[in-house]
């Protein structure tokens, strides 16, 4: 779908921030709230805005915090559907937070959420192997998140504090 200069101007304020006033957003792109709300209407019945999400830092929220892993799969896709097939049966499972066609060594790749290393492990071993047409997979638990969706994460009080000493 092709957009206008102003549409395109209203969709770039929504994703830096989407909370901002329809009055705040119209002044910014130099246009009327009735137009703002017409417009941000019309992106959601046609699906290019998906949805408003929320960042936060579980690791900072006492009990909370969880085990994030990427896991990348070698699939051989399946003749008239490709990938797809492979991919709608992964999506479903609620452990998968987001999924994507790769290209490269490996077809997809699979950022999956639990409680514990062994609950993805169970999921791993029980749920995505066993799957016809996934021939391999590669887990990389996530250690630590500095950035994410072009937030930085910054910790005052975990940064490093050494004088730095030149020669």
């Amino acid at each position: 779908m092709k957009l206008t200069s102003e549409e395109l101007e209203i969709l770039k304020i929504i994703e830096e921030n989407h909370r901002l006033p329809i009055e705040t957003i119209a002044m910014m792109a130099m246009t009327s709230e009735e137009e703002v709300q017409r417009t941000i209407k019309k992106l959601e019945d046609v699906k290019i805005i998906i949805s408003y999400p929320t960042l936060i830092d579980w690791s900072k929220v006492e009990g909370q915090e969880g085990v994030v892993a990427m896991i990348d799969v070698k699939v051989t896709p399946k003749r008239g559907v490709g990938f797809d097939e492979v991919a709608g049966r992964i999506a479903r499972f609620p452990e998968v937070s987001s999924l994507y066609l790769m290209s490269g060594a490996y077809d997809l790749s699979i950022t999956v959420e639990g409680k514990t290393m062994q609950q993805i492990a169970s999921f791993v071993s029980e749920k995505l192997s066993p799957i016809e047409n996934v021939v391999s997979t590669t887990t990389h638990f996530m250690l630590k998140k500095y950035k994410h969706d072009g937030v930085i994460f910054d910790d005052d009080d975990e940064k490093d504090r050494r004088m730095v000493v030149t020669l």
